[in-house]
């Protein structure tokens, strides 16, 4: 959103430089003038260039980068997730979304089933990952992931598939 609008404030600054200096003549006309200004109007349209270089080079990406502060930590369909699934999602990414579609990890694998369509519990998720699977077209290797990073992607799953 903010990126949108410093792409439009910053085509309507240039169109109206542009309008202002044909309005002094031209480029001509405008060199003329800034000769024919006191010391303080060129210190001042100076300044006021210096300013808007600043804000455009500076303020308008610092404004940007802080409004991309949601630390990753939602999903697609609104769902809002804790660390732990957040965690569990990067760990689905890295280790599941090859072979299985999530919208939620933004995943299309064609491999596994798609989980979105499934919307498996966390129990079976766990089962899954412990024990593996070896139905259909794919193998699912068991012990994927173990402890606390099985236990993150199974909630990951539960809180965000079909979502």
């Amino acid at each position: 959103m903010i990126a949108a609008a410093a792409f439009v404030i910053g085509f309507l600054v240039i169109g109206l430089t542009v309008a202002l200096v044909a309005m002094r003549g031209g480029p001509r006309g405008a060199r003329e003038a800034m000769h024919t200004q006191s010391a303080r109007g060129r210190t001042s349209a100076a300044g006021i260039i210096a300013a808007v270089a600043v804000v455009f080079g500076i303020g308008i990406p610092a404004a940007v980068l802080a409004s991309n502060t949601d630390n990753n930590r939602s999903a697609q369909g609104g769902v809002h997730l804790t660390a732990a699934q957040a965690t569990g999602r990067q760990l689905f990414a890295a280790n599941c979304g090859t072979c299985h579609t999530l919208a939620a990890a933004q995943t299309t694998g064609r491999v596994g089933p798609n989980l979105d369509d499934l919307r498996p519990p966390a129990a079976l998720v766990l089962n899954a990952i412990a024990t593996g699977r070896a139905r259909g077209r794919g193998q699912m290797p068991a012990q994927l992931l173990v402890g606390q990073d099985a236990r993150d992607v199974a909630s990951f799953i539960a809180a965000a598939a079909g979502h």
